[in-house]
């Protein structure tokens, strides 16, 4: 069975820092895309960032510059750095995986983690 960990969240003052870390588990053919995505109350689940297999990153426009995803493909694992956190940041962050089992490929959600930036 599959699983995606988050860790990471927190709360922290705006202007502050945090990282989010998601590590996948399991009988793990492959990992395709992996993202960071996140929901405020009262708002549509939006995507953060991606970044493929390969390395291509993509990024919502609100967090460009201030935010950096990487994934390391050996361990399963994908960050994301968040600095110079605004408030409108606060959401619950939630990693998201393409993952193909040995027989199955479909999309993976994590538990999601709060993160909290006070002004």
């Amino acid at each position: 069975q599959v699983q995606l960990v988050e860790s990471g969240g927190g709360l922290v003052q705006a202007g502050g820092s945090l990282r989010l870390s998601c590590v996948a588990s399991g009988i793990i053919f492959s990992i395709n895309t992996l993202g960071w995505y996140r929901q405020a109350p009262g708002k549509q689940r939006e995507l953060v960032a991606g970044i493929t297999r390969g390395g291509i990153r993509n990024y919502a426009d609100s967090v460009k510059g201030r935010f950096t995803i990487s994934r390391d493909n050996a361990k399963n694992t994908v960050d994301l750095q968040m600095n110079s956190l605004k408030p409108e940041d606060t959401a619950i962050y939630y990693c998201h995986a393409d993952i193909r089992t040995t027989e199955f490929r479909g999309d993976y959600w994590g538990q999601g983690t709060q993160v909290t930036v006070s002004s």
